[in-house]
């Protein structure tokens, strides 16, 4: 499932199709455009502009203009459990807007001894009007593109929740730390393994209550979790963690070197060091 990193990554990439004219879209899959019968997003969007791609949390879109320069519906883009975001440059361009002509791809990242890329499993298809294209590849169909999407429920976005608003929300109540993190309404963008590695990183039992925490160990975790972020954005996605590989029976924690221990949290598969994590 792709946390803050890799929405984030796409969202960069989605940057490259901005203030290109849109020909035509693609959005006949009635299931990953839902509740839009096909052609619906194609007569909303087509001959206008993306303008400005924003994310919070996992969940990001963009802001539109229509052909006549008016503020247009804003445009979800979800990445579902695997998805990918490809933006192309101008066809006929050898430099394209990338290196070589190759895509600018953000998402999910492939694994190991992955299928190549399949046109079937491109779920939705911005043309533009230089040739270029905005797709949505999913293999698994749990993607979503759909207009106006509600972003009201969501808590302030784990990369830019000040240190006040992270007192307040997330320190409070009898609820688990780690399950305090997952929740969305509380912060935007954490997900099971960035949760696993901020509190590996700032050596708090993901099963503490939150209001058992100081206020010297919230700041401490909110700077940890910026910076284990920062860090998976950087590196690609929160694949890349320190502790990440070491989520796996007999392994041991990368730091100290005791067993990594197993257990649920939030309903959550959890990974801990069972010396520096201890309750």
């Amino acid at each position: 499932m792709p946390e803050l990193p890799e929405v984030e990554n796409a969202r960069q990439v989605v940057e490259k199709a901005l203030d290109r004219v849109i020909a035509s879209i693609d959005d006949t899959d009635e299931f990953v455009c839902r509740p839009h019968g096909p052609g619906e997003i194609d007569h909303a969007l087509k001959g206008g502009r993306l303008t400005v791609a924003h994310r919070r949390g996992k969940t990001m879109w963009c802001d539109t203009v229509t052909a006549d320069g008016a503020d247009g519906p804003h445009l979800g883009i979800h990445l579902g459990m695997g998805g990918r975001i490809f933006v192309t440059g101008p066809s006929g361009d050898a430099e394209s807007l990338y290196a070589g002509g190759d895509p600018h791809v953000g998402g999910m990242p492939k694994k190991a001894g992955e299928r190549p890329d399949k046109p079937e499993w491109d779920r939705f298809r911005m043309t533009f009007e230089d040739g270029g294209e905005l797709r949505l590849f999913d293999k698994r169909r749990l993607g979503r593109v759909h207009l106006e999407p509600d972003v009201d429920a969501l808590g302030p976005d784990a990369a830019e929740i000040t240190r006040d608003e992270f007192r307040a929300r997330v320190g409070r109540g009898v609820v688990a730390i780690k399950a305090k993190l997952l929740d969305q309404s509380v912060l935007a963008g954490v997900g099971n393994l960035l949760a696993d590695e901020t509190l590996w990183e700032a050596k708090l039992s993901p099963s503490r209550p939150a209001g058992e925490l100081s206020v010297d160990e919230l700041d401490a975790l909110r700077r940890t979790l910026r910076r284990a972020t920062r860090d998976a954005i950087t590196k690609g996605g929160v694949h890349t963690g320190e502790v990440i590989p070491h989520r796996a029976k007999d392994e041991t924690c990368p730091r100290c070197g005791a067993p990594m221990e197993r257990g649920t949290v939030g309903g959550r598969t959890t990974w801990w060091c069972s010396a520096e994590q201890a309750d």
